[in-house]
């Protein structure tokens, strides 16, 4: 039986585990309202979660920093180019780009200029670093669907349409993390210490941050011996990964593939690379020290256009360092474990922490599925 007349036919395109956990989310939403939607082109498991047929896995695309990109530049052009002419070849009725900017605005600068509706999905962090993306932005696309509801007005002042439509995370954890049931179910003690090490999802965030993570763990081990820590794996990292924890054998580790909000809403403490994992964390509303390493070429090219002086989203959202940025050359061992232990130590400032991590969630929280769908609808005319 043919699909039903109104079902749209979309293409997407999400660039890491972060990208694929969000565009599954907006599948999910979109799929409520048209049952036969179809959408296929770049993505991970979430996506295919929800029927989408992935040509390219996501992976590939992974990629952060103007060093580790240039290693990679040949196949993802390659990867970009072959996409794009498929799509000018089967003509769906729109391209959702989510977030990659990199990535995602050169292919919607292609598509839109051939007649394609574009939407970009997760608002490039203009007014974060590159505030010149804009101009580019609005040649590539029709629509921007915004997750911080302070984006739309900004698009406005350029003359780009814009919507907020919420964070799909905010909807999908949990006002009142459950904390003794993800306990239960990652087999951990329901009193003891737990302390979340996420060191990113791209393979080049593992291999300079999860060292750096697994040290800072031993460290606080080595002082308070009861502590227990907890690592989720994103899906094919597990090879990066083994090594390194084996570097640590006396560490009391737990390793699970994927899992991580589980794991999120299990512990006490994060320690987490900057990225989506931030805001997930606040979203459990759980005491964080933000950790990020890269090649310092990148990182000086990256400094120069950066706009504010945050890098964690939870801080760029409170305007505030509610939470520690310990980023290149902070990024030691021991400072990551002292910035720790001053979460474990002081209830009171955790409690004011969760506190201000509640209100950012009801912010954030508008049934992204439902708003995302009318904009689509408006857009397709269905």
């Amino acid at each position: 039986m043919p699909p039903p007349a109104d079902a749209p036919r979309l293409a997407m395109v999400a660039g890491e585990a972060s990208g694929d956990l969000l565009a599954g989310l907006l599948l999910g939403g979109l799929r409520r309202r048209w049952p036969a939607l179809s959408a296929a082109g770049i993505g991970g498991p979430a996506m295919a979660a929800q029927g989408f047929d992935a040509w390219w896995p996501h992976h590939k695309l992974a990629v952060r920093g103007y060093v580790e990109v240039l290693r990679h530049f040949r196949e993802i052009v390659g990867i970009r180019r072959a996409l794009a002419e498929r799509l000018l070849r089967e003509r769906p009725d729109a391209f959702v780009g989510v977030d990659a900017p990199d990535f995602n605005l050169g292919l919607e600068e292609r598509l839109k200029a051939h007649g394609l509706k574009t939407v970009h999905f997760v608002s490039p962090s203009i007014w974060a670093w590159r505030g010149e993306r804009i101009h580019q932005i609005r040649r590539a696309v029709d629509h921007v669907l915004c997750i911080f509801p302070f984006e739309p007005a900004i698009y406005e002042r350029a003359g780009i349409p814009a919507s907020y439509v919420g964070h799909p995370l905010a909807d999908a954890i949990p006002l009142q993390p459950p904390r003794a049931a993800a306990r239960a179910a990652l087999g951990q003690p329901p009193e003891a210490t737990l302390v979340a090490l996420l060191p990113g999802s791209r393979r080049s965030e593992i291999t300079a941050i999860a060292p750096r993570l697994l040290a800072a763990a031993a460290e606080m081990h080595r002082a308070r011996p009861a502590l227990r820590f907890l690592l989720p794996a994103a899906p094919g990292l597990r090879d990066l990964l083994d090594p390194l924890c084996a570097a640590h054998p006396g560490l009391p580790l737990d390793r699970v593939d994927g899992r991580s909000h589980e794991v999120l809403a299990a512990c006490d403490l994060a320690l987490v690379a900057s990225g989506t994992a931030t805001l997930e964390a606040a979203l459990f509303k759980r005491p964080m020290v933000i950790v990020y390493w890269m090649n310092p070429l990148s990182w000086w090219m990256m400094k120069r256009k950066q706009l504010q002086p945050w890098v964690g989203l939870p801080n760029i959202l409170l305007e505030d360092f509610a939470v520690p940025e310990l980023i290149q050359d902070a990024a030691t061992p021991a400072g990551i474990a002292r910035a720790g232990f001053a979460w474990l130590d002081d209830p009171a400032a955790t409690a004011r922490l969760a506190a201000r991590f509640d209100a950012l969630h009801t912010l954030l929280r508008r049934d992204t599925g439902a708003a995302a769908t009318a904009v689509m609808e408006a857009l397709l005319g269905r």
